[in-house]
């Protein structure tokens, strides 16, 4: 049976894409009729899906200018890889025991590619790479509220961000190492609170290299676990 889609989900995910890979760059003006007119739909979807895109953070609607697409916001970037470090380490270990060998060996797979781009470093390539690695372990999980919210984050952070790994290209050797520690423990099965622990340690490694990096003099704002 086909799941048809609703318009105002259409309209969603047609302004995401666009927002994610920076055709609606950050300030862009959503002109509603416009964004309908190009999906042959009515300005009802597409403001529905403007309001579910207001209340992830990726757009702001201002009065009499209308709705734009969310200026990139340094701290609210920090906020959301802290967010994501929780969710997705929870998330990573819930779906543990439901992971297959097949999902290991897919896993490990787009790893191995993430250390093929590392001779030709392309950050964009390695973040793309890097979600569909940790999608791959997160997406099983039971309980799908947690897959959305992480979902969301990962999102919001490509807004926020088209790639951490632009600002500290150094940090991918280490972070495809962690991935290996992360699906040895999965595939020993490991008690999940050392899975969570592994996920949420390697999101926020990234984030503390990103912070030293770029604000060398907020050492004291590093995140300590």
């Amino acid at each position: 049976m086909t799941v048809t889609q609703s318009k105002s989900q259409r309209a969603y995910d047609w302004i995401k894409e666009r927002i994610t890979d920076q055709r609606f760059s950050p300030g862009y003006r959503l002109v509603l009729g416009t964004i309908a007119a190009e999906n042959d739909m009515s300005v009802v979807p597409v403001r529905e899906a403007i309001r579910q895109l207001e209340a992830e953070g990726l757009v702001v609607f201002e009065t009499n200018v209308g709705a734009r697409v969310a200026m990139v916001d340094d701290q609210a970037y920090r906020y959301s890889m802290q967010s994501l470090g929780i969710l997705e380490g929870a998330a990573t270990a819930l779906a543990a025991r439901s992971l297959d060998a097949e999902d290991i060996a897919k896993a490990r797979a787009v790893n191995a590619q993430m250390i093929d781009t590392l001779d030709h470093f392309d950050p964009r390539t390695f973040t793309q790479l890097n979600r569909e690695f940790h999608t791959t372990l997160f997406e099983r999980c039971s309980n799908p509220r947690m897959v959305e919210l992480v979902s969301a984050e990962w999102g919001r952070l490509g807004h926020l961000r088209e790639s951490t790994f632009i600002f500290v290209p150094g940090r991918a050797q280490e972070s495809v190492r962690e991935h290996e520690v992360i699906l040895t423990l999965i595939e020993s099965g490991a008690p999940l609170s050392a899975i969570e622990d592994a996920a949420r340690r390697h999101r926020v490694a990234t984030l503390n290299a990103y912070v030293t990096h770029e604000h060398p003099d907020e050492a004291s704002s590093l995140i300590d676990i």
